[in-house]
């Protein structure tokens, strides 16, 4: 008995202690609420200065120069783009694991630096943490330069929850290839490609990414040689606006939810949004029913629970769609495989893209990048594209929703304890 008691009290004890932990490292704190009134719609001259004033973006010119959707295009596309560089390749991601397309990928990298091409890489630690050392040290060898964001901070543990999640492919400072694609065979799906895209861009926007690529470089140890030539732009002008959003928060702001929320309140007419991890908090979930309320067609997509690659993310977003239901929002779990597309889609006119999902981990922890346009031809192929997800996809209804399975509410509600670190 008192064995019983005295391991009793040193667990509460080690309880007490680690909660007190997360109270000192903030975990407890009130967070952001984006109380904006008088957004102006996507048309009026003043809202691409309002979005990126409110959400910390970088503002310059580009042109999308192409769009692959599935994993057989994507990966081509970035493929044929790796084969094109001259100068310089750098690439960050989060998400690489063993088999065919890292196979692939190195074999690539290894050409370029044979052909004299400077080839960087800043890979997530957590990310890649099934890639073997021996797949490293080959690319190391073979002339690659490899750094690893976030390895374990034994002075600062927690400051291992925030992982950079971007996605980004830059060659000879002139090119920029955006998606929400690991180096992994799981988006070649099993046996339907998970849905997600890629975009390519080019212009003055360019020079912009090369430095955000360079802060996580620095970050994880690297260098930074900031020769002249990759921050000179090859291409002195755009067609069209681009807003460069880097979702790197703080406690006192989080760019990417800012970026949705406004976004959001200038829609009139649509808001399209895919989200895989879809778990919108109270102030976003607020202004999707408010725009609903106000006439705007409101669609959200996101992964259903059978072909989802996080079960337990899915349980814990299904525990949020009562009050947006009740709001009016239409809500569709995509069917065929694995949804992983990221998107915003306005009034059919603006479009913003990249690795931010609608979820605390990329609102409040991770390093995101999303790149937001108004390309009139980008909008309608971005369009298409969800358009042929919501056919393939399931609607879900109030009456779905409150048919929840005991099980399935328990593993939903307590995931939202923990739905920071999902």
């Amino acid at each position: 008995m008192n064995f019983f008691i005295s391991t009793s009290i040193l667990f509460f004890a080690l309880l007490l202690l680690f909660l007190f932990g997360l109270y000192l490292a903030g975990a407890f704190r009130a967070r952001i609420q984006y109380r904006f009134q008088n957004i102006p719609n996507v048309e009026d001259d003043a809202f691409f200065v309002v979005l990126a004033s409110l959400s910390n973006s970088l503002v310059d010119r580009g042109n999308i120069t192409g769009f692959w959707a599935g994993a057989s295009d994507i990966y081509n596309a970035r493929w044929d783009a790796i084969r094109s560089a001259r100068e310089t390749l750098h690439f960050e991601t989060y998400e690489m694991t063993p088999g065919r397309r890292a196979g692939e990928f190195a074999e690539l990298l290894a050409n370029r630096v044979k052909a004299g091409v400077d080839v960087k890489l800043t890979i997530d630690n957590y990310g890649a943490k099934e890639v073997p050392k021996s797949y490293w040290k080959w690319l190391k060898n073979a002339g690659v330069e490899v750094r690893f964001y976030q390895t374990f901070p034994w002075r600062s543990p927690l400051d291992n929850l925030a992982r950079t999640h971007r996605k980004l492919l830059l060659i000879d400072g002139r090119t920029a290839l955006i998606g929400g694609a690991g180096i992994s065979d799981k988006w070649d799906g099993n046996p339907v490609p998970w849905l997600d895209f890629e975009v390519r861009f080019t212009g003055p926007a360019i020079a912009i990414l090369e430095g955000m690529f360079w802060q996580n470089w620095s970050y994880a140890g690297g260098i930074v040689d900031v020769r002249e030539p990759i921050f000179r732009s090859h291409h002195k002008s755009g067609d069209f606006t681009f807003l460069v959003t880097p979702g790197k928060p703080l406690y006192r702001h989080s760019p990417i939810e800012a970026l949705v929320k406004t976004f959001i309140q200038a829609a009139r007419k649509r808001v399209w949004i895919a989200s895989p991890y879809l778990l919108p908090n109270s102030d976003l979930r607020h202004a999707l029913c408010a725009a609903q309320k106000r006439g705007v067609e409101v669609r959200l997509l996101t992964m259903s629970r059978q072909q989802s690659d996080k079960t337990y993310v899915s349980y814990t977003g299904r525990e949020l769609y009562g009050e947006l239901l009740a709001g009016g929002v239409e809500i569709y779990e995509y069917q065929p495989s694995m949804m992983h597309a990221k998107v915003l889609l306005i009034d059919d006119r603006w479009v913003s893209f990249g690795s931010g999902n609608i979820d605390p981990r990329s609102l409040f922890l991770n390093d995101e990048l999303n790149i937001s346009t108004e390309q009139p031809e980008f909008a309608v192929q971005v369009r298409d594209f969800l358009q042929g997800a919501f056919q393939n996809s399931h609607r879900i209804t109030m009456i779905d929703w409150r048919r929840r399975s005991f099980r399935d509410r328990a593993i939903g509600k307590i995931g939202l304890i923990f739905q920071r670190q999902l």
